[in-house]
């Protein structure tokens, strides 16, 4: 029997465009409108900031920034019944050991329910999530009244406490350390001899730490700027600096221009943090990247 010779012409595979390539420029407009819209807010805050208090009535007002800024800033600081520079050490005690224990507990409660068996695991893990659906305005009056028996009203205790931990923490913590820890892994840590304490040590805190990182961010960013509940239990005597700056609107007449001059000040911690530490939360995200 003759061989059956194939006399089709070769298919061509057209090559596949690299996934490293650049992205088409309506991406690159995406973003730009999208940066743009963010930058904004901020932007007319310095506006305003570097003005005086005719500033918003003029019919003709310059979008260049004056030169009243540092004047506007320094009303801030100086004003006694803002009590500028306590409010922002207490801002950044509270926001730091919120952030702390934050992402301590949650690290450990995300490691029980993600790599540990006991009985009721996912039901309390959905009792924890379903918190989450609960008003924080629900639960003022009973917590008032709990700070009052244990005399932690106009404490930086009365604001630390209640934030020690937070369910959407856990919840995150848990989901990432589900994906990013190979149960074969602990399995074997288990065979080597380490216990439960150790393998967290050794095992857990290691593939944790880019969304430590992410989370310590977030929730300090959120402390810092926290303001219902901190103006419920703390008294202007020992304020918090959104807490503080709430005084600059409680007159007959609010210059805006001291007022957002405040809210710059406020946000330029912010800012020189999400500038030194996001290279690094890139990195840590980078690290811990599964490869699939």
């Amino acid at each position: 029997m003759a061989d059956i010779v194939d006399t089709r012409p070769p298919v061509r595979v057209k090559p596949r465009r690299s996934s490293t390539g650049r992205p088409p420029g309506a991406s690159y407009l995406f973003l730009s409108i999208v940066i743009l819209l963010s930058v904004f807010p901020l932007y007319w805050s310095v506006l305003i900031a570097s003005g005086d208090g005719s500033t918003l009535r003029d019919p003709n007002m310059s979008w260049v920034p004056g030169g009243n800024f540092w004047q506007n800033a320094a009303a801030v600081m100086n004003d006694p019944q803002v009590n500028f520079w306590k409010a922002i050490v207490n801002s950044i005690v509270v926001s730091t050991v919120v952030a702390a224990s934050t992402v301590i507990f949650s690290v450990l409660a995300g490691y029980a329910f993600a790599k540990l068996t006991f009985r009721g695991r996912d039901g309390l893990l959905i009792f924890v999530v379903a918190t989450m659906a609960v008003p924080t305005q629900l639960g003022v009056v009973p917590l008032f009244i709990l700070m009052s028996q244990f005399q932690l009203t106009g404490s930086l205790w009365g604001v630390i406490l209640p934030s020690l931990v937070s369910a959407f923490g856990v919840f995150w913590m848990a989901q990432y350390l589900r994906q990013v820890i190979p149960t074969e892994l602990i399995e074997a840590a288990r065979i080597d001899g380490a216990n439960s304490l150790r393998t967290f040590w050794h095992v857990g805190v290691p593939a944790a730490r880019p969304a430590a990182a992410v989370l310590a961010l977030f929730v300090f960013v959120g402390t810092w700027t926290s303001f219902f509940w901190p103006y419920i239990i703390l008294d202007q005597n020992n304020p918090t600096l959104p807490v503080a700056l709430a005084t600059l609107q409680a007159g007959y007449f609010v210059d805006y221009s001291v007022v957002l001059a405040g809210a710059v000040l406020a946000t330029i911690p912010l800012v020189l943090l999400f500038v030194f530490a996001g290279k690094q939360l890139v990195a840590g995200i980078m690290q811990g990247a599964v490869k699939g």
